[in-house]
């Protein structure tokens, strides 16, 4: 028995964010990520000391906070984690397994900013548990990264945020040995199965929920499951997986970009995230309306997430909002100049953001003037008298008083996602209303 285009479509699908997610924390640890400029050892943090730019070639990422990341290698066993006092200063440790899966949150909203250990355990591991006064944090696969940020208030603020990243740290628990590091995988293949070949290797070293086997018996069907080369599938088989590769891709790529959304709306990712269906520790909220009942919707979710922006957060934690045109429904492009007034600004307990990134790849934007982002942090930002703020996107300078609200934009087709960092009840209660964007040129 073999798979049809069809089926492949769906197991690339599947499979998309457990390739993407898990080379994006290989390239942390060979030095290859944009993130970073030096690479960094499992089991250790790395930090950012600038908010990044459009160096940065990484999907989506924020110009509001500096990033503690750690890539996490279990196969050794426990590690113990420590995180510093903050004060008053939002942070998020967000703990995400191979399969892009955000399984625990540490940080103001989920746990205080208060000084805290905890210890950090692999699935199925019986020794080291129990620790007085430490927290256990179960990690589901033995790849895993922590995606840290910690917040920043212009550049007079990097120095105190830098002296706070110093002090998270990772040391190995009693009894544990150094891990396994990365899986291996057949590096002669043809260009167009490589991705193929990723996913059987991730797939035998990072097991899914017992509740994927669907999944799991159409990659058994296609000869990925417990396969130790590609080279041995037969001729037809391989021609279906190359094209359920490029229809499966063309299917992601299409709804990362908005799909059929109504013309001129905001794509809401506040629930974009809620694909984690069974493996939810502590931080996170464990209900059903933070879960996509059905099963296969939830892995498509995951996969266009993974595609539009890899490594985002729970709805709860970081509310994302997305848009593509304007309110006539035309793409917006440098080509022309625009207004969006917020009225109420957007409501976040922490605060809230507007970052510019280009299309198709998601990346900052370069511009004159160095700002990617505009928040209510910017300096000098100006509000009407009735409390809102407008925010003006366009190439060029704009003339007047209203300078500070200047967001610039590409020369070519652009993406602006607004953030909320803790995002109020009217956001997650869907009362509050996103403006549209309007062309005025």
């Amino acid at each position: 028995m073999t798979i049809d285009v069809r089926a492949a479509v769906e197991l690339y699908i599947y499979g998309y964010p457990l390739v993407y997610c898990t080379d994006e924390i290989l390239k942390l640890t060979d030095g290859r990520s944009t993130l970073f400029s030096k690479a960094a050892p499992f089991n250790s943090f790395i930090c950012a000391r600038d908010l990044l730019g459009p160096d940065a070639k990484f999907v989506s990422p924020n110009n509001d906070t500096l990033y503690v990341i750690a890539p996490l290698d279990m196969s050794g066993g426990p590690l113990l984690l420590h995180t510093p006092d903050t004060g008053d200063r939002y942070y998020v440790l967000q703990f995400v397994d191979a399969w892009s899966n955000n399984f625990a949150y540490v940080g103001q909203r989920a746990t205080g900013t208060a000084a805290a250990d905890w210890l950090l355990v692999p699935a199925g591991h019986h020794g080291g548990r129990a620790l007085d006064g430490v927290t256990p944090i179960e990690v589901p696969s033995t790849l895993a990264v922590i995606v840290g940020r910690v917040q920043v208030d212009g550049e007079a603020d990097l120095a105190a945020v830098r002296a706070l990243q110093d002090q998270f740290s990772l040391t190995p628990a009693p009894g544990t040995t150094d891990g396994r590091g990365a899986p291996g995988h057949d590096t002669s293949v043809d260009d167009d199965l490589v991705f193929w070949e990723r996913f059987r290797s991730y797939l035998a070293a990072f097991a899914p929920p017992a509740a994927d086997a669907e999944f799991l018996d159409i990659a058994a069907q296609a000869g990925l499951a417990g396969a130790t080369s590609l080279s041995d599938l037969a001729p037809e088989l391989i021609a279906v997986l190359k094209e359920g590769a490029v229809q499966g891709k063309a299917v992601i790529d299409s709804l990362a970009a908005g799909g059929d959304t109504p013309p001129g709306s905001w794509t809401s990712a506040l629930h974009l995230f809620d694909y984690n269906l069974d493996r939810l520790g502590p931080g996170t909220i464990d209900t059903p309306e933070w879960k996509i009942d059905d099963r296969k919707k939830a892995y498509v979710t995951r996969a266009v997430a993974a595609r539009a922006g890899l490594w985002g957060n729970h709805g709860y934690e970081a509310d994302y909002e997305l848009v593509h045109q304007d309110e006539n429904g035309d793409t917006l492009n440098g080509a022309h100049r625009y207004e969006v007034t917020f009225n109420p600004p957007p409501p976040a307990k922490a605060f809230w953001s507007l970052t510019m990134y280009d299309t198709p790849n998601y990346y900052l934007v370069d511009n004159p003037i160095d700002r990617y982002s505009i928040g209510d942090r910017t300096p000098g930002l100006r509000f009407d008298d009735d409390g809102s703020i407008t925010v003006l996107m366009q190439t060029e300078a704009p003339k007047g008083d209203l300078a500070a609200n200047w967001l610039p934009t590409p020369p070519g087709d652009f993406r602006p996602v607004l953030r909320m960092y803790e995002p109020g009840d009217s956001v997650l209660d869907g009362t509050y209303e996103m403006p549209p964007i309007r062309r005025v040129d």
